[in-house]
């Protein structure tokens, strides 16, 4: 976060007072559209948007986990979105993306589950 001076290195009460001083930081940005990550991430941006007013909503995406150990993140998948995979990890665990496709088609009904979940059929909003 280049250009907000000792932001990060603060220590927050919790993630809602976080948002409120990123609000403070961000005053006269007019009509944001703030994206956050579902559980904790909307907890950061609700009072960003109430300090701010704009639009909130989520993006939600999905970790592809390595299939011996799944806590292992070598890529992700966001909706909409191919996935992104740790090119450098996948070739030192003898990996290929192709490799990993049960995985991804799994990762992707669940990424369609939570979509559906946390913004039913509404889009996501316009970034223009």
């Amino acid at each position: 976060m280049r250009g907000y001076g000792d932001l990060m290195e603060c220590v927050f009460v919790d993630r809602a007072e976080a948002g409120m001083r990123l609000a403070e930081r961000l005053a006269g940005i007019r009509d944001p559209v703030v994206l956050a990550l579902p559980r904790g991430g909307v907890e950061v941006a609700e009072p960003i948007v109430r300090g701010l007013g704009g639009v909130l909503d989520v993006l939600v995406t999905r970790k592809i986990g390595y299939p011996p150990s799944p806590e292992l993140g070598v890529g992700a998948i966001a909706e909409g979105g191919e996935p992104v995979f740790d090119l450098r990890l996948l070739d030192r665990l003898g990996l290929t993306p192709d490799a990993l496709a049960e995985d991804v088609a799994a990762e992707r009904h669940e990424l369609a589950r939570r979509v559906a979940a946390y913004r039913g059929h509404r889009p996501l909003p316009d970034l223009a």
